[in-house]
């Protein structure tokens, strides 16, 4: 049976997309985030790609007047051809945390613009991911995050923009239940207000903040049942046009799916293991640090994951490790929780820890992971030495010809008698 072929970027791809010159302003950006509901916009000089203009890029930036020229906030983003197979596309995204990435031609003239949307719309139907209906949402979801009330403040969502920017926050109501969702788009609602004459931004008044949560958040919420399939919850996430999907027990939030932790699945699927003890080949994803400017402490997650996926090497083949900062912004004290999933030759393995040192959380994530895959190994080899125990017996049971021949003396009298 021949070999599925991945769909490409060319076939995935929205034509057309929505562009801007280097002199537009952020303004104009904004309104066009709005009202076509994207994140990101190509920016094009001379028909040529220059750049993307993303809603993140602005929202980091919020001091920054509306006026202020979209090349100013210029990001470079992964270069996407038409040829590139989705699970590539999967890998640039995901490596460089955009929500799209343009895909463009051998000139440099922009073609299209490939999504994390255009992803999970296809997903379901890849061939290459057949079986997956036995994968849960419940083992694939990360924690839901802190949830918001919703008659808490806007004002009080400013600590927590990292986390939003990674995924929406759950608003509950007095008793808990989930009535809505909040995420950074939200939250421009109160940034950026247009105002009368356009002489000032409204941006810097203290009422624009002072609102409800439940005044901008989106209700009702898209949630799927515990228990889902993820094939299922992609299907509902290109349905209701969402991001992200609450998982749900009892009108209560106990985590959330986003687009990010359905193609590392993907990537996590069909990613081939490198060779045994090797880590080359593990593709590492991390989200909660998007905008940390101390590339030294990057360098050193990077040498605690690599130690700590040498170790859990020895006993199986790692394909995918995903780790997830969310910090507790709502606590005076530097806590934060570091959620890992591990992907393998031998199933997920998940850890988390909190604590107020990053490093050491890494450190003790890996080493959670490295003893959970430890005892899966040292499980399967006694299984193994079991079976093989058993085999040998039933062999030595069939070749026994003494017992055999005990066996046909001892009836052959009562077979005269007959």
């Amino acid at each position: 049976m021949p070999t599925p072929v991945w769909p490409t970027a060319a076939e995935l791809m929205t034509v057309r997309p929505v562009t801007l010159p280097p002199e537009a302003p952020v303004s104009q950006a904004l309104g066009l985030m709005r009202s076509k509901g994207i994140h990101e916009i190509p920016v094009l000089a001379h028909g040529r790609l220059v750049g993307m203009i993303t809603f993140e890029s602005i929202a980091r930036r919020s001091s920054r007047p509306l006026s202020t020229k979209v090349e100013h906030l210029l990001i470079l983003p992964p270069l996407v051809t038409p040829t590139t197979p989705f699970p590539e596309v999967v890998e640039q995204l995901l490596a460089a945390g955009l929500r799209a990435a343009p895909v463009v031609g051998p000139r440099g003239e922009l073609l299209g613009i490939v999504s994390r949307s255009d992803l999970v719309r296809a997903l379901p139907s890849l061939p290459q991911l057949a079986g997956s209906d036995s994968l849960l949402v419940d083992a694939v979801a990360r924690s839901a995050g802190e949830a918001v009330g919703e008659d808490e403040l806007c004002r009080h969502l400013f600590a927590r923009v990292r986390v939003l920017e990674e995924h929406p926050l759950p608003v509950v109501d007095r008793k808990g239940r989930l009535v809505g969702a909040v995420g950074v788009a939200d939250l421009g609602k109160v940034l950026w207000k247009p105002v009368v004459g356009g002489k000032r931004d409204a941006r810097s008044s203290r009422e624009s903040v002072d609102v409800r949560v439940g005044s901008i958040m989106r209700a009702p919420p898209v949630t799927v049942r515990s228990g889902t399939s993820i094939r299922e919850a992609a299907r509902r996430m290109a349905e209701e046009k969402v991001s992200s999907v609450f998982v749900v027990d009892d009108r209560r939030p106990t985590g959330i799916l986003g687009q990010t932790d359905l193609l590392s699945v993907v990537i996590g699927r069909t990613k081939p293991a490198g060779p045994k003890g090797r880590i080359e080949n593990v593709y590492v994803e991390i989200t909660g640090l998007r905008g940390s400017g101390d590339p030294a402490l990057l360098a050193e997650i990077d040498g605690v994951v690599a130690r700590g996926l040498r170790r859990v090497a020895r006993y199986v083949e790692p394909t995918l490790l995903s780790l997830h900062f969310a910090p507790h912004a709502t606590h005076r004290t530097s806590d934060l929780t570091v959620e890992a999933r591990l992907h393998t030759n031998h199933g997920i393995f998940y850890a988390s820890h909190t604590g107020w040192n990053l490093l050491a959380g890494v450190a003790a994530l890996l080493e959670d992971l490295s003893g959970q895959t430890r005892r899966v190994r040292e499980t399967r080899s006694r299984r193994r030495t079991r079976s093989s125990a058993r085999s040998e017996a039933d062999e030595s049971l069939s070749v026994d010809t003494d017992l055999e021949q005990k066996i046909r003396a001892a009836t052959e009298p009562y077979d005269e008698e007959e």
